[in-house]
């Protein structure tokens, strides 16, 4: 009761406040009902996401610890060690987050798996950047690659515009403006119509936003027991 005698207070000393200085007087009011009204909390989820399977909750638990740690992004050439190599923590590409989460969650190491790929199949994957054998420092952290493993791995799965087919702990690409790919992991947050939200580094650090849409969605990936056996064999 209080809070709306001071809200219409606060509103009636504006009006005539605006009878010499209108924009002062609007700003006056606006900031004294703000001190005064309580923070509305965010309206809530129209529905929640299902729970996350074991093995997508390990990648959740994962990349979540990213988010706060990774800060940046710098897509430069680095060399890094093999197995297991990585970039600072602090920094990145998309494609670093769920490499660090396969990593740190399942203990699956992507640059292996990538590398060991290649060379069974180097014909398989894409010829974007004048290769001609594979290259561990930096073919894992490329998207066409991972999509490319995935897919042999038997993970994909069709795209769909349905927000109910994307689950927490899938992966998801996309194709930017100008071709240029993205990979991220969808979260266990809904927006409030449903959408889950992504998990993703596009070049403020490691964060969660309401992208999955946004973008032509190129690839559509969930780590099975199947899957994950196939990138067992293929990361020895």
């Amino acid at each position: 009761m209080m809070g709306r005698v001071l809200i219409l207070l606060a509103v009636a000393l504006g009006a005539l406040a605006a009878l010499r200085d209108p924009w002062r007087a609007k700003v006056l009011a606006q900031a004294t009902i703000a001190r005064i009204a309580p923070p509305q909390p965010p309206e809530p989820a129209m529905t929640d996401l299902p729970v996350p399977s074991p093995i997508a909750e390990a990648i959740l638990a994962a990349a979540e610890r990213q988010v706060g740690v990774t800060l940046g992004y710098d897509p430069a050439y680095v060399a890094i060690a093999f197995p297991g190599g990585d970039v600072p923590s602090a920094t990145g590409v998309c494609s670093d987050v769920v490499i660090r989460a396969l990593r740190e969650g399942l203990g699956l190491d992507l640059q292996l798996a990538v590398n060991r790929d290649m060379k069974r199949a180097f014909a398989a994957y894409p010829a974007l950047w004048g290769l001609t054998r594979p290259d561990p420092n930096i073919d894992h952290r490329r998207v066409p690659n991972l999509e490319t493993l995935l897919t042999r791995a038997g993970a994909a799965l069709p795209v769909s515009s349905d927000a109910d087919s994307y689950l927490p702990g899938d992966i998801v690409s996309w194709r930017l403006p100008g071709n240029r790919p993205h990979v991220g992991l969808v979260s266990r947050i809904p927006m409030p119509n449903g959408t889950p939200m992504i998990l993703h580094n596009i070049g403020a650090g490691a964060r969660i936003d309401d992208i999955l849409f946004r973008f032509e969605i190129a690839g559509h990936y969930r780590l099975t027991e199947k899957a994950l056996a196939n990138l067992g064999l293929a990361s020895r």
